[in-house]
C-alpha cells in the first residue's frame, strides 16, 4: 500500500535481531600496498607513545590521539572524495528506513556526504545493543541501496582492535557479510596491515 508507514531505525540503536529480519549473513576482507620507511617510523612512534595509555582513553581521546593520525596519513582527501566525521546518512532498506550519523565515512561531496564508499564505526563497547559490528553493517547495507551497487566496505574498532567488513548484495533483499580477523593496532605488523588495507580502499574502491 502506498500510504503504509515505513518502519524506521537509527544506526546507533539498531539491534542484531532487527537486521536479521532484513539480511542473510556470512564471512571475509584484504589487499596490498608498499609501505615507506617513513610510514613504518610513524607507526613505531605512535605505538610507543600510546601503548601504555590506550586502554585508559575515552572515545574522543582514542579518536583524536591514535586513530585520526592513522587516517590522516592515509589521506582520503582526494576530491571529489573526502573523509567525514559524524557525516549524515539515510536510506530505505527492504521497506524500512534507516538514518543517523556515521562515525567516519569516505564519500563524495563538499558540504554534505553524497556517495559513500567506506565506513568506520568506532570506539563502542562490545555489548549486544551497542555493537559496532551491527551499526556498521546497517550503514553498509543502506549505502549499497543508496549507491545502487552490490558491494560496500567498512571497519569497526573496539579499543585497539580493528576488524574489516565486506557487505555484498546477493539478490533482491538478500545480503551477506564477511569479516576479517581482528588486527591489534598496538602490534607493528598488524598496524602495517591495517594501513595497507586502508590504502587499498583509497586507491582501488573510493571511485566509480
Amino acid at each position: 500500500m502506498e500510504n503504509q508507514e515505513i518502519k524506521s531505525y537509527n544506526f546507533s540503536t539498531v539491534r542484531y535481531s532487527q537486521l536479521e529480519e532484513i539480511v542473510n549473513f556470512d564471512d571475509w576482507f584484504e589487499t596490498p600496498y608498499k609501505i615507506e620507511d617513513t610510514e613504518v617510523l610513524f607507526f613505531k612512534n605512535l605505538i610507543q607513545k600510546h601503548k601504555t595509555l590506550i586502554g585508559f582513553y575515552m572515545e574522543e581521546d582514542l579518536k583524536a590521539k591514535f586513530i585520526i593520525p592513522i587516517l590522516n596519513l592515509v589521506d582520503f582527501m582526494v576530491l571529489p572524495v573526502r573523509d567525514w566525521y559524524d557525516g549524515g546518512l539515510s536510506g530505505v532498506l527492504n521497506g524500512k528506513k534507516f538514518k543517523g550519523f556515521a562515525d567516519f565515512m569516505v564519500a563524495t561531496g563538499i558540504d554534505q556526504a553524497k556517495k559513500p564508499y567506506f565506513f568506520i564505526q568506532e570506539f563502542k563497547p562490545s555489548v549486544p545493543d551497542k555493537d559496532p559490528k551491527i551499526q556498521l553493517l546497517a550503514e553498509l547495507l543502506v549505502a549499497i541501496e543508496k549507491n545502487k551497487t552490490n558491494i560496500m566496505r567498512g571497519a569497526y574498532i573496539i579499543g585497539q582492535s580493528w576488524n574489516f567488513m565486506l557487505a555484498k548484495k546477493t539478490g533482491e533483499n538478500q545480503y551477506e557479510f564477511t569479516i576479517s580477523k581482528s588486527f591489534d593496532s598496538l602490534d607493528l605488523e598488524d598496524l602495517k596491515q591495517i594501513y595497507i588495507i586502508l590504502q587499498a580502499v583509497k586507491h582501488k574502491y573510493c571511485k566509480d
